[in-house]
């Protein structure tokens, strides 16, 4: 008589396959690998990666939905016990610049190449911006920052994390991902400090 499947098992195994499957297209992008480099790089065969995915299409917005997914509660993690709203919106920033930095050259440009993966990392980018004007909007009630437009804060800080990812503000600049974060941080809160 087989043994039932442990109720967490299935999960378990699941999120151990997308955090390597996210690890490796982190590194090495993934237009150029095939299900098949896939499989055998994560040690599974391809019926499995067809458990978590239809195609390697849907397998790659998954992925890429996952990695999202854990970098915000890495992020949410990290500012959960700072305190102030300067210092919140730096270390959010700063939060976010790390969990990009992960992430290769090759993996962004892939990224921006195929419009299921962008259009995640463009919805995670709106969700991030709204989530600044949550901590600008608390700075400007409670007295920390000037009466601002938070939504408008919010858009720049959008636009720029845009620029980022896309990599304009690396060629034009020469920072990388963190540290241009870190500017982006000391600029906005310098900004709208009271």
């Amino acid at each position: 008589m087989e043994q039932p499947t442990r109720p967490g098992f299935a999960t378990r195994r699941r999120t151990q396959l997308f955090d390597a499957l996210v690890d490796l297209i982190l590194v090495e992008g993934f237009a150029h690998l095939t299900l098949d480099e896939i499989a055998n790089r994560l040690r599974c065969s391809k019926s499995t990666l067809y458990t978590l995915a239809g195609s390697k299409e849907q397998l790659v917005r998954a992925a890429t939905v996952h990695f999202f997914r854990r970098a915000t509660d890495d992020v949410e993690s990290y500012i959960e016990p700072i305190a102030g709203p300067r210092e919140r919106i730096t270390a959010y920033l700063s939060a976010v610049g790390t969990a990009l930095s992960a992430a290769s050259d090759q993996f962004m440009a892939d990224l921006d190449a195929f419009p299921p993966a962008r259009e995640v990392y463009e919805r995670n980018t709106q969700f991030a911006a709204g989530r600044v004007q949550e901590l600008i909007t608390e700075g400007v009630a409670g007295g920390d920052f000037r009466d601002v437009h938070a939504a408008f804060a919010a858009d720049l800080a959008a636009t720029m994390m845009v620029r980022i990812q896309q990599r304009g503000v690396r060629d034009s600049t020469g920072l990388d991902d963190a540290h241009a974060y870190a500017e982006l941080a000391a600029i906005l809160t310098g900004g709208i400090s009271a």
